[in-house]
């Protein structure tokens, strides 16, 4: 018999609308979406009214430190905390011990996430100075795409050979994402405020030190690269104003050969939260001002940027109390990043349909990744309620990520994740997991 399950009475966000209905989900898809559905004697009944009903959320940028790095996390405690967040699918990076730079680490990643990730899962493969060939034999289909650092963050994968870039860039016609940062720039600023301050350098300085000009410098230059070649460049984790100005509004999001993803820290902090979080703010690139803030959330809902990301990447808490220099960069995130923006949402700096196009619909589209990122008849039931009207307080008693801290440690959420589905399974019910189940491997339509 076929496992049904009904949905009832939800407030359902769907391609820019928003109508009360109800949902059958048969075995892993949705079958019916109908304003009125009856319920049959086997159907599991919940009664979603007064919270809305999302598709999961594709994290396009993730770091879960599986494997080498299992100290800070893992494929299974951070897959865990990202469906407790409403996130179902995640795309993680190549940067882990060994790194995925190789075909075989890169399937191996897929191994072990087979066998222990709850949500849906794709891995990228790392590109570096030497492993062109290894590259162009990544399959499109079952890989999300290539990741590039241009500028060194955790796990050091620069690529810095510019006859390198341009070859790997003609060569692939494979989604290439990366991180933009000024080595040059980043290594002179650091020289001059270690010589002031030594190893202990002000938190207030990390902005300064990877500053806008480092960002823009990496930017500009990948996406004169991209029109050069005709790659398809996916920038990450935009940080300043500056940059938006580099990314088109005027065409559909399936047209573009460049976009550009903002993460949940650099639409929440800024420079002024270094006093009171310190380490636990610092990212690569840096939160910086108030202007550049302002400037991401103008570019993200006219459009320049496309997606929103975390970039979860966690670190323990002795790491993180390290000085300036060797306190590594990155911050867990999957838990909070939907409740998060549903109170950007409450406070009215944009919609829920915006917020469920860039976190959900949009990521699906640009990797085009099957059947997933909407509420339509045929596609996998990966779905999330939302009470809008259930605060809870952040504290370490609810952190679900193995490194056992978040940035938003006493912050109030009026919203809370109730139930998440993946492939159709109830997941995560009320703070209860339903650990039988793991995720799939997510495919592409390319």
């Amino acid at each position: 018999m076929k496992k049904t399950t009904l949905i009832k009475n939800a407030k359902i966000v769907n391609e820019d609308t928003v109508f009360s209905g109800d949902i059958l989900i048969k075995d892993e898809f949705i079958s019916k979406i109908a304003k009125e559905i009856q319920p049959s004697e086997n159907d599991v009944v919940i009664d979603a009214k007064g919270k809305y009903l999302i598709p999961g959320m594709i994290d396009d940028q993730v770091h879960f430190r599986e494997p080498g790095l299992t100290h800070k996390a893992n494929i299974g405690t951070e897959s865990k905390a990202a469906i407790a967040g409403g996130i179902t699918s995640f795309i993680e990076m190549p940067n882990t011990v060994p790194q995925a730079t190789t075909q075989e680490l890169l399937e191996e990643k897929f191994e072990v996430a087979s066998k222990t990730s709850y949500a849906n899962y794709s891995f990228m493969f790392g590109g570096t100075n030497d492993n062109l060939e290894e590259l162009l034999k990544t399959d499109p289909e079952n890989v999300a795409g290539i990741k590039l650092f241009l500028g060194s963050s955790t796990g050091n994968m620069l690529v810095d050979n510019e006859e390198v870039l341009k070859k790997i860039f003609s060569s692939t016609k494979m989604l290439i994402s990366v991180h933009c940062e000024d080595e040059a720039t980043i290594r002179n600023n650091t020289a001059k405020f270690k010589a002031e301050y030594g190893d202990d350098i002000p938190l207030k300085y990390h902005p300064v030190i990877r500053s806008e000009e480092a960002c823009y410098l990496s930017s500009s230059k990948a996406i004169a690269l991209a029109k050069e070649t005709g790659a398809r460049l996916h920038v990450f984790h935009l940080s300043t104003a500056k940059e938006t100005n580099l990314f088109r509004n005027d065409i559909p999001l399936e047209e573009k050969q460049i976009t550009a993803e903002v993460c949940i820290h650099h639409l929440w902090f800024t420079d002024a939260d270094y006093a009171e979080k310190g380490t636990h703010i610092k990212w690569n690139p840096a939160v910086k001002t108030l202007e550049d803030r302002e400037g991401l959330w103008k570019a993200l809902l006219d459009d320049r940027i496309d997606v929103i990301a975390t970039d979860h990447a966690p670190h323990t808490l002795v790491e993180k109390s390290n000085v300036y220099t060797k306190a590594p960069s990155g911050g867990p995130l999957v838990q909070h990043a939907i409740v998060a923006i549903f109170e950007k949402i409450k406070e009215g700096k944009l919609s829920v349909e915006k917020a469920v196009e860039k976190m959900c619909h949009n990521p699906a589209k640009l990797f085009q990744v099957k059947k997933r990122g909407f509420i339509k008849e045929g596609f996998y039931a990966d779905l999330v309620l939302v009470d809008t009207n259930s605060p809870w307080k952040v504290s370490k008693d609810n952190v679900l990520y193995k490194c056992g801290w978040s940035p938003f440690e006493g912050t109030t959420f009026s919203s809370k994740i109730t139930h998440t589905f993946v492939n159709g399974t109830l997941m995560y019910n009320n703070g209860a997991f339903n650990e039988t189940n793991k995720g799939k491997r997510l495919v592409f339509n390319r």
